[in-house]
This record gives C-alpha cells, structure tokens and sequence, in this order.
C-alpha cells in the first residue's frame, strides 16, 4: 500500500458499509504516537459503523492495526459524533424515578 494507503482503505471499506458513501470523509494526522484517522459519516449512518455495543468499531479499528502493521505504523481511528448527537448517557441516581418509569 502506498503512504495513505491506510486512509485509502478506511475510506473503501466504510464506504461499502454505509448507505450515503457520499458523505464519508477522513483525515490523516501523523505525529510522534503515529497515525491518526478521523472518520465523518452522516448520522443517519453511525449506527452502522458503531455497531452492536461498538463491535462493529471495534473490527475497524482491529484491521485498520493490521494495515498499520504491514506499514511499521499505529494507526488509530477516531470516529466523530455527528453535531447533536446522543452523546454518553448521564447516570440516574434516584431509584424512584428508576422505578416510575417501569410503569408497574
């Protein structure tokens, strides 16, 4: 593979996962820790690249490891959350909210 030809094949194999492959752009970094990939997907799509408890994600980033690998870098992959998105869950504390929402 050539110099970016990590970027190349992130690119190749999100575009084959997503359903607006028009809307998939990366960027590379490389700095002293190694590569950084940055992937932006439309965010109808990122349930597709997030998969099931992020294994989906997880599979990426192991093959984008290999490539690196083969190429003497780290390559790693950040995927950027789309502008409002869920974001992480906050944490309920109060038990009784907990169990009104069961409906019981």
């Amino acid at each position: 593979m050539t110099r970016a030809g990590d970027q190349e094949f992130l690119e190749f194999l999100i575009k084959a996962l997503v359903d607006n492959p028009d809307a998939v752009k990366t960027d590379r970094k490389v700095d002293e820790m190694g590569v950084l990939l940055t992937l932006h997907v439309d965010p109808a799509d990122m349930g597709k690249i997030i998969g099931r408890s992020g294994q989906t994600a997880k599979a990426i980033r192991s093959l984008l490891r290999v490539v690196g690998i083969k190429n003497n870098a780290r390559v790693n992959l950040k995927i950027e959350e789309p502008e409002g998105g869920k974001g992480p869950r906050a944490a309920r504390s109060d038990f009784d909210s907990v169990v009104g929402d069961l409906n019981l």
